[in-house]
């Protein structure tokens, strides 16, 4: 009993606090109309004490998320061992101890497109020969891997399949801390995993992929005290409506287990660099070539910044957007289009959903004072015009289209794994072999082809005759001396 008169007191303590600093701080209302209003948009919030429906949201959502099984034919070596990954902290150290000969990982994605689209993380996919997807109704599909970006730690997947459910991609910019999100995934290999928790911060800088080596780091991440474990990793993070908000990434632990807090990419980020990935084979990013850091106490007093806010610019590189466009050393940004950027995160991501060549509004304080400038964004290679991924040799020799197979054509046509040839360019080395369009292709040199990649991998380095067999599209069999070089 003194216990809870205590917890009353307490609380008490806290609301009259919050009375006597309303008066202190020259508040128009009344204690007593404070308290009021206070309390009539608490019972507005809460409605009744009622939380989302989170059965309704877990029924929607599950079926979205799906199971990455992954397999790494080449051993680590001695080096590798010895080395430390990034995402130690999220597996936890020994949790995937090194092994000799093929490793399998696994992990989480979410499908966001009813014909087979999957994002998930680049570290659960990072130098996998195989991926698997597991689907909630446990069917089973290779996966073929379109693209991926290592400075937001994406990948994109592929599995043929049509008519799937998918998740509904929200507006990440728009969750407030304090709101009901779900996690859903796979931890520790347990399928279809539901957990709660709330928004804790946004924005939130933990240099994970700057210690993978990477140049250009995009980190703002969302924060949630929902429970995530080793294998949420690319599994969705929704909000009580149902839509997909963040892709599950990493957790603040010592142990490699769920500590308290866990962190996700947002939606929208999410959404640019799968879009580019689409469309162009790799993604459009849009530089400003600045160093920078978050403005603390210290840094505005000798400054004489009214408030402690900002993203400080440490140095301007040479020949960049920033340059071009005249920031400035000892600028501090405080938006960006419009947009306050009030941390270092909040202005990588701003400027990590532009692309090059696109113009972007900076404001800037300077000696005091407030400046717009406009700045036109480069690219990591310092142009301002978009990039397309370059094909391969291999590409270029193939010169054709290919789908992967649904379950149901390959059990239709009695078979284990192949991908269909969609059409033939003028040039293919496959339409000099005579290879139909529509034919089915199971093996090349005796090795079982799954998807697009294993196709194209398998002519890598190969001179000479190739072995292409498989079936045609009434599942007779048929084989092809397909010639590569001279």
């Amino acid at each position: 009993m003194k216990k809870y008169s205590l917890i009353f007191v307490v609380a008490c303590l806290g609301g009259l606090a919050a009375i006597g600093l309303g008066k202190l701080f020259g508040s128009k209302q009344s204690s007593n109309e404070f308290a009021q209003n206070y309390l009539a948009k608490y019972a507005s919030l809460t409605d009744g004490g009622q939380r989302p429906d989170f059965v309704a949201i877990a029924e929607l959502v599950t079926p979205t998320v799906v199971h990455i099984l992954t397999v790494v034919d080449q051993p680590q070596s001695r080096n590798e061992m010895q080395e430390i990954n990034p995402f130690d902290f999220f597996g936890g150290r020994g949790f995937n101890m090194p092994q000799p000969g093929p490793r399998a990982g696994s992990g989480s994605g979410v499908i966001i497109s009813q014909d087979g689209l999957i994002v998930t993380n680049n570290h659960v996919i990072d130098g996998a020969t195989k991926i698997k997807v597991i689907l909630n109704d446990k069917r089973e599909y290779d996966a073929e891997l379109l693209g991926k970006d290592v400075n937001t730690d994406l990948a994109l997947l592929r599995i043929s399949e049509t008519n799937l459910p998918f998740a509904v991609i929200g507006n990440s910019d728009d969750v407030k801390v304090g709101q009901w999100v779900l996690a859903v995934g796979n931890p520790f290999n347990l399928t279809s995993t539901v957990t709660a928790g709330i928004i804790s911060a946004k924005g939130r800088n933990l240099n994970i992929n700057r210690g993978n080596g990477q140049q250009y780091p995009i980190e703002s991440f969302i924060q949630t005290d929902a429970a995530v474990n080793p294998g949420n990793s690319g599994g969705a993070l929704v909000s009580e409506s149902g839509k997909l908000i963040g892709i599950n990434t990493a957790i603040a632990s010592e142990t490699g287990q769920y500590a308290g807090y866990a962190f996700a990419i947002p939606s929208n980020l999410m959404n640019k660099v799968i879009t580019d990935l689409q469309k162009f084979g790799t993604v459009q990013r849009g530089v400003l070539g600045v160093e920078i850091t978050d403005v603390d106490g210290e840094l505005a007093d000798k400054l004489g910044l009214k408030e402690v806010k900002g993203v400080y610019v440490r140095n301007v590189k040479e020949n960049s957007a920033a340059e071009d466009a005249g920031i400035k050393t000892d600028d501090v940004i405080i938006s960006a289009d419009g947009s306050e950027t009030k941390s270092t995160p909040e202005l990588q991501e701003l400027i990590g959903k532009k692309n090059p060549g696109d113009i972007v509004k900076i404001k800037v304080i300077r000696e005091g004072k407030e400046k717009i400038i406009d700045v036109k964004l480069k690219g990591l290679d310092g142009k301002t015009t978009l990039k397309v991924a370059e094909k391969t040799e291999v590409n270029k020799a193939l010169d054709s289209e290919f789908e992967t197979l649904t379950r149901s054509e390959r059990l239709k046509l009695k078979i284990a794994n192949g991908i269909k040839v969609k059409s033939l360019g003028a040039k293919s080395i496959l339409k000099l072999a005579g290879v139909p369009s529509g034919f089915i292709i199971t093996n090349v040199d005796k090795k079982p082809i799954s998807t697009v990649t294993d196709f194209k991998a398998a002519f890598e380095g190969k001179k000479g005759a190739v072995l292409v067999e498989g079936v045609k599209e009434d599942g007779t069999p048929d084989y092809y001396a397909v010639k590569i070089g001279k």
